[in-house]
């Protein structure tokens, strides 16, 4: 019995030690893996720090403040470490931004390059008569109107057209001065040579005196033919066109240069259209114009620049622009009121211009930014021309093939001022080494300071 207890006994002292055993092998196994991992780790960091070198650590705020050594701010942030390749451009002028943030800004550039810069000016205006076709009928003598032939505004009548029918006392005076005079002339026909060069210049003056009168060439042949004086004579049209203003009445008694009729040739018209005063110096006589009317839309009129009034009106400081076109067809009214547009270019030759969107203008300065390279930009000054459809002159500051933004540009010039402003309180200093001071040697006053 005393030999059964002393065999499991020593059967629970083997098993103790055998977890014993294997538990003290298990963290043995364990701290080996720890011990053989944490080398390899200090292996890859010390690879990865050698590849990227610590310069100093700046301030997290933007501060031109630097340290060699990690530290805080008055506010307890940690300053920001900076690696070779990361610190700032020397040149505070130019822009750096990573190709990421370029992309998601959406910047765009394209080239500076030459072209022909054509400005379209767009101008209204209102279509008028052309005044060297504007007549007006408006007797030399005084009479009365016995018959109108044209009674109506606005009806055509062609040149000769009778347009009424007058009496006047003055008139048939004249008539028969006339043929009193060709009878005399007739009388005297064999008679002395002066008698006869007498007679003649009486018939040229009693002839002239009914021409000086506008009497029609048609009433002064019939005159010589007929040999008698009618009561009334005709007044013809002296032109082809439209009555425009017609005063004359049936029964009307009219005095000399009274106007009865005022008719227009509209098949050509006039457009006299309100340009602004900076766009004189683009306008030129001959120069092309487009009209567009409300009455016709998408029909376009052609017309040619005529004249430029001397004048600008001092209100809307504008200038008049007299266009000439012609009206086929009779589509065109006088007073309608018209949009104009003149392709304006003051010479044909290529100049170097960019994108108008490329310019960053405070009025006071103008601006593009110029690519240098990837993600960097630099904000040059230029001096600009002459604006375009879309573009505008460059004559100083940047040259042809030279990459310019034309997207995004505000973004990258507000981070170009901010980089300018801070600079203005330093530019970023680079921790300074110092020698170390040999063994013995006494600190300075300085170094004693800091120490404490």
């Amino acid at each position: 019995m005393k030999n059964i207890a002393v065999f499991v006994a020593v059967l629970v002292i083997a098993g103790a030690g055998a977890g014993a055993g294997y538990w003290l092998g298990a963290r043995q196994d364990q701290g080996a893996k720890i011990q053989g991992d944490a080398p390899r780790t200090s292996t890859a960091d010390a690879a990865k720090k050698a590849e990227r070198k610590l310069l100093y650590y700046r301030n997290p705020m933007g501060l031109p403040d630097t340290s060699p050594t990690p530290k805080k701010d008055q506010m307890g942030m940690d300053y920001i470490p900076v690696y070779a390749g990361e610190e700032p451009a020397t040149d505070i002028s130019t822009v750096k931004i990573s190709l990421e943030k370029v992309q998601r800004l959406g910047v765009k550039t394209e080239t500076a390059a030459l072209r022909a810069l054509i400005r379209t000016v767009r101008a209204v205006g209102t279509v008028q008569v052309d005044e060297r076709g504007l007549h007006t009928v408006a007797p030399k003598f005084e009479g009365w109107i016995e018959r109108l032939d044209v009674n109506t505004t606005g009806q055509y009548v062609r040149r000769g057209e009778v347009l009424m029918e007058v009496y006047s006392p003055d008139l048939v005076t004249a008539q028969q001065e006339y043929i009193i005079a060709l009878k005399g002339g007739e009388a005297v026909k064999d008679g002395h040579p002066e008698t006869q060069a007498s007679m003649r210049q009486l018939i040229a003056g009693a002839l002239q005196r009914l021409s000086n009168w506008d009497i029609s060439e048609e009433e002064l042949q019939r005159l010589q033919k007929e040999r008698t004086a009618r009561r009334t004579i005709s007044l013809r049209s002296p032109v082809s066109g439209v009555v425009l203003e017609k005063p004359a009445l049936k029964g009307m008694r009219f005095m000399p240069g009274e106007a009865l009729y005022k008719i227009s040739d509209l098949s050509a018209l006039w457009l006299l259209a309100d340009i602004f005063e900076q766009d004189l110096a683009l306008i030129a006589q001959g120069q092309s114009a487009k009209i567009m009317v409300n009455a016709y839309p998408g029909k376009v009129f052609a017309g040619r620049v005529a004249f430029v009034y001397p004048t600008v009106t001092p209100e809307t400081r504008t200038a008049k622009l007299r266009i000439e076109l012609a009206n086929t067809g009779g589509l065109l009214k006088p007073a309608m009121y018209a949009s104009v547009e003149l392709a304006a270019g003051r010479s044909r030759a290529k100049v170097l211009a960019v994108p108008d969107s490329a310019v960053l203008d405070s009025g006071t300065r103008q601006i593009v930014l110029v690519q240098r390279g990837e993600g960097s930009f630099e904000p040059r000054p230029v001096k600009l021309g002459v604006y375009a459809d879309g573009y505008v002159e460059v004559l100083e500051g940047i040259k042809a093939g030279e990459s310019v933004v034309i997207s995004a540009n505000f973004l990258i010039d507000s981070e170009s001022n901010l980089r300018a402003a801070l600079s203005t309180f330093g530019a970023p200093s680079r921790p300074e080494t110092k020698p170390t001071p040999a063994p013995g040697t006494p600190a300075t006053p300085a170094d004693a300071h800091k120490g404490h």
